[in-house]
């Protein structure tokens, strides 16, 4: 086998992304238009869209986000998928995901001073793959940290203050573990309510995907002894034929770009994950929006 198709046989390969889903009719977006988001049973007016997201407002003038595209979306109870209008450009009546109002020749904001750091390089690059134009557009960095050690020494060097939030995304953050006791450590550090940990059950970001949107009916055990993506590689039979020891950093590399490129709305995530990331969203713009309020 090449080197060129040594992924072209595996359990990522194939056409997995229509296998037993429901079919959506689509539906061009339009100011007024009262959508529900069937993830979670919020329902609400359309009052903008920009950057490949859709603003909703709900009948108590709560405004949230969601993406373009197949969401699990119901018009008078019909499966939708939302798209951008024939017409090419912004909504007349745009907010940004911050809830502030714009208009289609805004740029995005000069970065804020608040701050996003996640555990690793792959869960940003999963953030910036999904939540990347809303990031830009609200001026939020996302930045990742070599791992749960130098949590402490990031806070301390930050200095987390008003117009200065910090949010942290952990893996793993569950009870009686290293991250639980770093994570507890710097909530009790003093920094008040400007730092916010939060994070997912899952191992590692990977586990954040789907099993489904891989092909994959689950995400497979990895014994503790093992690298945890060599162990997942070796599992899932990637590279083929390839045993766990000759697993290498390049080869959980590739894997791992495979994987991100199955990855295309918010539906493709655990959703408890979409959540605890749209919080810290809302957290780190906190004080940007009081000030455009």
């Amino acid at each position: 086998m090449s080197a060129h198709d040594r992924y072209g046989h595996d359990v990522l390969s194939g056409d997995w992304r229509h296998a037993g889903k429901p079919r959506t009719t689509d539906m061009p977006l339009s100011l007024g238009l009262i959508v529900e988001v069937g993830s979670d049973g919020y329902c609400g007016e359309v009052v903008g869209w920009e950057n490949g997201m859709i603003v909703l407002e709900d009948r108590n003038q709560r405004r949230r986000t969601f993406p373009v595209g197949e969401y699990g979306y119901l018009v008078e109870g019909r499966p939708v998928a939302l798209r951008i209008p024939p017409r090419r450009g912004a909504s007349q009546s745009l907010r940004t995901p911050s809830g502030s109002r714009t208009d289609s020749h805004e740029q995005p904001h000069v970065a804020l001073g608040s701050r996003i750091y996640v555990e690793g390089r792959h869960d940003a690059e999963l953030v910036e793959k999904i939540w990347g134009d809303d990031l830009r557009h609200v001026g939020v960095v996302v930045e990742y940290m070599g791992g749960m050690d130098d949590l402490l020494g990031i806070v301390a060097e930050f200095e987390p203050a008003r117009g200065r939030r910090l949010g942290v995304l952990i893996d793993h953050l569950v009870a009686n573990t290293k991250e639980s006791r770093v994570a507890a450590q710097v909530r009790h550090a003093g920094y008040g309510d400007y730092v916010k940990i939060t994070g997912h059950r899952f191992i590692d970001v990977w586990q954040t995907i789907r099993p489904d949107v891989l092909g994959i009916k689950a995400w497979p055990d990895v014994p503790m002894d093992r690298d945890f993506k060599k162990g997942t590689l070796a599992a899932l039979g990637i590279p083929r034929h390839k045993p766990y020891a000759r697993i290498d950093q390049a080869d959980v590399g590739r894997a791992w770009q495979a994987m991100l490129a199955r990855v295309s709305t918010y539906r493709d995530l655990d959703m408890d994950f979409v959540r605890e990331v749209e919080k810290l969203i809302d957290f780190v713009t906190q004080d940007h929006i009081d000030q455009d309020s």
